[in-house]
């Protein structure tokens, strides 16, 4: 909405990104339909990442196997290389698109759903955009959709892209 001076208000745009082609489309998708393309933009752009937490929780695993701490520092460290390069990938394709566009970024930790929605609250972000996995009915249902449980919980605007008829295969 513009003030009274004509001038546009400064929007927040959270965009949750993961490794998923479906979450990098839903960024591109913000970055040509949403972002105002002129120099004069006060739009800042939020990329999130959330790691989800590891499957295993403690030393030992469910079969009994004691796992060394070399080994969860190791995957402590896979976690952290694979969050580093999505948030590096999503700013690289922010800046082909946008050169000087106003960028945060956020790497966090937990389960995605709820973390996504509680970011949301804090940071009073105008819109949160997000990809859909497309997953049917079934596949929902015992994997839950972060995509549906944020639009139910969210109080702002939420954007779910759907991956393009053409990118799509059976899921």
């Amino acid at each position: 909405m513009a003030d009274d001076m004509g001038a546009a208000k400064e929007r927040r745009i959270l965009v949750a990104v993961d490794e998923s082609e479906e979450s990098m489309n839903a960024l591109s998708w913000c970055l040509k339909n949403v972002l105002v393309s002129t120099s004069s933009s006060t739009d800042t752009l939020i990329l999130l990442y959330v790691k989800p937490p590891r499957v295993v929780y403690s030393a030992l695993d469910g079969i009994g196997y004691l796992f060394s701490s070399d080994i969860m520092e190791t995957m402590q460290k896979y976690s952290n290389n694979i969050a580093d390069c999505v948030i590096e990938k999503a700013k690289r394709m922010c800046r082909e698109q946008f050169q000087d566009v106003k960028m945060e970024t956020m790497i966090e930790h937990g389960d995605p759903r709820d973390f996504i929605c509680q970011i949301v609250e804090k940071l009073h972000v105008d819109m949160l955009v997000m990809g859909s996995h497309g997953y049917g009915v079934i596949k929902r249902a015992f994997l839950g959709s972060v995509s549906n449980h944020c639009a139910q919980n969210v109080k702002c605007p939420i954007l779910i892209v759907k991956r393009p008829k053409s990118a799509s295969g059976s899921k």
